[in-house]
């Protein structure tokens, strides 16, 4: 391709809704254009680059048994009710009515529609396992798009679906998911790691995130170098401390005046904040339609995990109690605890139950209670973890500590169990005649966030530095305007020389100084920038020169496209030997 065919330009400067490097450089580099918020078109840099993701994403996906299928983006929402969905997602998914006035979807994900399928195709026990795939237009109603394509609205996602006869069939579906999601990461020169997550909307049993570690993420991770754990802090967990054993003193009613706060009531009593129960009120949706008063009890030194809360109670909502909600239960905000309170579900964390002795509030404002203690004073519905991991928390196994960083999610896989086959009637017959629910797993990679993130991931100063296995194109070819005809004529032929070798060669043959060809080179980030003109033939050759560093090279014409050829399989040798297996983080 020549630059002057170009369908697209390169900008000087970064738009204004550019907020990290990515979507600077990729805008800026004539590979993506938005539309309107989390919209984007792919222009033709960035569409060359996407097909070779999808590529690595299929090849990886048929080596594990992938067949590849198309389901659509439209969705009636008879499926989604079926299956609850409908009612638990809020306006990030897309509804809308058809001209017969039935309600419809815009997928934004197909577990619902594999469903269908499913239980329309699978009969026999004979039948599975399988794995099915597609690539896929889905779209998500984000509030705040952010990033560029890191997070969007429209987007397109590699989807597989697991089918097993049983639970053993899943595990090892999921583990070949895994290794392959590391590969596809590797191949594409993107440093990824799995961490443990919550399966939130999805459901069922399990579920990894594989992240791409930047300070842009909008994740918080929670990692230990010493052990290797890793989990999203939605759901890490973490080795809390022991308390030395004591005797149960009485409860004492103690004025506390102006200390509302967990920080105000240790400073008044001269008390760490260990000794304190801070107490949470929330609403739960614990049925359709049905919300019930949570009062969460954990010890003020430590912070409540709402996410932990959710899947400890199964709910399918939480929000904080409204002050009016607080006092309606017989609470006081600022000085509340569940001792006295009417109609509440109590849940404890049990770093509480193990610590005597705490202060909590007396629920009468100004006034607090000395020495309260679970089960004497108070009694838990359920008692669990519910707290926040933080950095300087012990690793869960006491290995290590854990400290934080962010990331940002380019892949995720779950076991969904019979979550969905029980909802949709996803059956079959097993060797004995009886009726089986199908088991399942969900795997998704956001193609592209996935390029979002290898631009964020391999760049510099001047632009991109795309690895070689899926750059536009593998060479920049620049020719030095001059007014010598056959130093023009013998760039045209290198570029035909290129295309013949089967080495993939934009050819910047514009009219420009050779400083915006440059720039443009740096920019745009193709893996070998070759350079030639009548002052490099004249030294005996032409310039090459990787982007990602190192001096220019001159090579004899006669040798060159042999040499680029030979730099390219080297580039590419050094991803291939970062592919390898690993460990499962179970």
């Amino acid at each position: 391709m020549r630059v002057s065919q170009l369908f697209s330009q390169t900008l000087r400067q970064s738009p204004a809704e550019a907020d990290v490097q990515s979507h600077q450089f990729l805008l800026r580099a004539g590979f993506i254009r938005q539309l309107a918020a989390g919209i984007f078109s792919y222009l033709p840099l960035a569409q060359r680059a996407l097909t070779k993701i999808e590529a690595i994403v299929r090849e990886e996906m048929d080596a594990i048994g992938g067949q590849e299928i198309t389901m659509p983006v439209v969705h009636p929402a008879d499926l989604w009710k079926e299956t609850g969905r409908w009612y638990r997602i809020g306006p990030e998914m897309a509804r809308f009515q058809d001209r017969a006035e039935r309600d419809m979807v815009l997928g934004m994900t197909h577990e619902e529609v594999v469903g269908d399928l499913v239980r329309r195709e699978i009969r026999s026990y004979r039948q599975l396992p399988q794995l099915i795939y597609q690539i896929q237009t889905k779209f998500r109603d984000e509030p705040r798009p952010r990033a560029g394509l890191i997070r969007v609205r429209e987007f397109t996602m590699k989807d597989s679906y697991s089918l097993d006869l049983d639970y053993a069939g899943l595990d090892e579906q999921y583990r070949k998911h895994y290794q392959a999601y590391f590969n596809i990461y590797r191949r594409c020169g993107l440093p990824v790691i799995a961490v443990g997550s919550d399966v939130g909307m999805m459901g069922g049993s399990m579920a990894h995130e594989f992240m791409f570690l930047t300070p842009i993420g909008e994740d918080t991770l929670l990692i230990c170098d010493e052990s290797g754990y890793a989990a999203n802090q939605e759901v890490a967990t973490f080795l809390k401390p022991a308390v030395p054993d004591e005797p149960l003193l009485p409860v004492e009613k103690v004025s506390t005046p102006d200390a509302s706060t967990i920080e105000a009531l240790a400073a008044f009593l001269n008390i760490p904040a260990s000794k304190t129960a801070k107490a949470m009120f929330l609403m739960a949706e614990v049925e359709a339609g049905t919300e019930r008063f949570i009062v969460a009890i954990l010890r003020g030194d430590m912070d409540l995990n709402e996410v932990k809360v959710l899947n400890a109670l199964k709910a399918k909502g939480l929000r904080r109690a409204t002050e009016d909600e607080i006092r309606m239960h017989g609470a006081v905000p600022g000085y509340g605890s569940a001792i006295g309170v009417r109609d509440a579900l109590v849940v404890v964390d049990e770093a509480v139950a193990s610590s005597p002795n705490l202060v909590a509030g007396a629920n009468d404002a100004g006034f607090h209670l000395l020495n309260t203690n679970l089960k004497r004073d108070y009694q838990a519905d359920l008692v669990t973890d519910i707290t926040k991991a933080r950095a300087g928390d012990r690793s869960p196994d006491g290995a290590g500590v854990l400290r934080e960083v962010r990331g940002v999610e380019v892949g995720n896989i779950f076991k969904l169990g019979t979550r969905y086959s029980d909802s949709l009637g996803c059956t079959y017959l097993d060797q004995n005649g009886e009726t089986k629910p199908v088991v399942m797993g969900s795997y998704g990679i956001g193609i592209g966030r996935l390029l979002a993130c290898v631009a964020e991931a391999n760049s510099d100063e001047q632009g991109l530095i795309w690895p070689v296995s899926i750059a536009p194109y593998q060479v920049y070819l620049v020719y030095i305007n001059s007014s010598d005809e056959s130093a023009k004529a013998t760039a045209v032929q290198l570029y035909e020389d290129f295309k013949a070798a089967k080495v993939e060669v934009l050819f910047d043959d514009r009219d420009e100084r050779p400083g915006v060809k440059f720039n443009d080179a740096d920019l745009i980030g193709l893996p070998v920038r070759v350079t030639i003109g009548a002052k490099s033939l004249a030294k005996g050759g032409v310039e090459v020169k990787l982007r990602s560093g190192g001096e220019n090279q001159l090579i004899a014409l006669e040798n060159v496209v042999g040499y680029v050829r030979q730099v390219l399989q080297s580039l590419q040798a050094a991803i291939d030997v970062n592919v390898k297996e690993e460990p499962f983080l179970g």
